[in-house]
Order: structure tokens, then C-alpha cells, then sequence
């Protein structure tokens, strides 16, 4: 079989694998809230009482130096009017990212419900008292992980790192209230905030929150 021949066969599978199979979520934007935080929740909501899995997690779209983008999944650490709250190692790529270009994107999706909430805007780290109460609330693992402020380098044995984990999860086991000083909690403010809504036809709804001038939000609906 040849690269055109794979190549199409490849299409004909992806175009045949069913999207939106189940029965989709209903939404109105006419009836959404000013505020697109409550309108988030409201969405997040549903998909927990749903029992949607992971229901929090979220791509973060940032760019390095060159403009290059990237992304990953993370988990939503809290929101509020102040914005989308997420954590990570300064010295990880995101966290150089941030410092050189301090402007992010935010991604959620819950494909059982056909929902798609996307947010763009800056990003600010948290006070120290932030960080490190975000720092303590994680497991003991993650938390002797992180003081190995490794993350994303090149790992030449696993057995290196099996002995770094141990010796970090001591020093944790030996003193529970040390905190990574490098670990951040960031605030993503949107600029924008969009909702989606898939609907079977593909008819899709789309409705965008925008802020204004004086720190409040103007809506408006999308062509899907």
C-alpha cells in the first residue's frame, strides 16, 4: 500500500468514528448569566454530577521564545472573578513560557455533554502564601517530584531518578511542611471567554463573553 493509499485510508477511518454520540446537553444563551464564571461552573457542574471523568482537566496553550506554541493538560486549581487559577515548576518549560510571554489559553471539553469552554488572556503568579498553600495541598509524591525540579529533562536511566524520588520523599517524610519555593500557582484573567455547545446537525452554538473597559462583560453570539 502506498502513502496516498494509507493516507486515505486513514481519512475514511477518522471521518467514520461517530462524534457526538450521546444525548447532547442543552443550552440557551438567551438565559446565560453576565458573568461567564458562573456560567463555568454551572457547565463544571454538570459534568461532575454527570460523572464525567477528569472533568476539571484542561489544556494550557502557551508560546516559547521563538512563538513556538505548545501545550499540555493540566488541572483547574480554582476560579473566581479574579480568573482560572492552574500550578506548575517555574523552571518547567510553561513556567519559562510565562515568564517571557505572560499570556495563555485555557481548553476545556466534555465531550459527552458536547460542551467546549475556551478562554484566552494574561497570566499573573500568585504571593508566596499562595504557592505554598497550593504546594501543601498536594500529595507527598508530587510534592517530593517537584523538589527535584527536573521536569522535562532528559532522563538517561530510570533507576536515577527511582533514587532521586526516594531520597526527596525522605527529606518530605522528615519535614511535612517544606515547601518548593519555585512552585507557582498562576491566574489566568480572560480577555475572552467562549462557550460551545455541539448540537447533532453541527449546528453548533456558540456564545463569547468579551471584557470591557470597566471590568465587566459584554456577550455575544457566534456563527458555529
Amino acid at each position: 500500500m502506498g502513502d496516498g493509499d494509507q493516507g486515505r485510508t486513514v481519512s475514511g477511518w477518522l471521518r467514520d468514528i461517530e462524534v457526538f454520540a450521546g444525548p447532547l446537553a442543552e443550552f440557551d444563551p438567551e438565559r446565560a448569566p453576565a458573568d461567564p464564571v458562573r456560567l463555568f461552573l454551572c457547565w463544571l457542574s454538570d459534568a461532575v454530577a454527570d460523572g464525567l471523568r477528569d472533568p476539571h482537566a484542561m489544556t494550557l496553550s502557551t508560546v516559547d521564545e521563538a512563538g513556538d506554541p505548545d501545550a499540555r493538560i493540566l488541572v483547574l486549581k480554582g476560579v473566581d472573578g479574579s480568573g482560572w487559577r492552574f500550578a506548575g515548576h517555574c523552571f518547567s518549560p510553561k513556567g519559562h513560557q510565562l515568564a517571557v510571554h505572560p499570556r495563555a489559553a485555557l481548553t476545556f471539553y466534555w465531550p459527552e455533554h458536547g460542551r467546549q469552554v475556551r478562554l484566552r488572556g494574561t497570566v499573573a503568579p500568585g504571593s508566596a502564601e499562595e504557592n505554598a498553600a497550593d504546594f501543601l495541598g498536594r500529595s507527598a509524591t508530587a510534592r517530593a517530584a517537584s523538589l527535584l525540579a527536573r521536569q522535562s529533562q532528559y532522563l538517561a536511566d530510570p533507576a536515577e531518578r527511582d533514587h532521586a524520588l526516594a531520597k526527596s520523599s525522605a527529606l518530605i517524610e522528615q519535614a511535612p511542611s517544606l515547601v518548593d519555593s519555585a512552585w507557582t500557582l498562576y491566574t489566568l484573567a480572560p480577555a475572552e471567554v467562549e462557550f460551545w455547545q455541539a448540537a447533532k446537525d453541527r449546528v453548533h452554538t456558540r456564545l463569547r463573553y468579551e471584557r470591557t473597559a470597566d471590568d465587566g462583560w459584554e456577550r455575544f453570539r457566534l456563527w458555529s
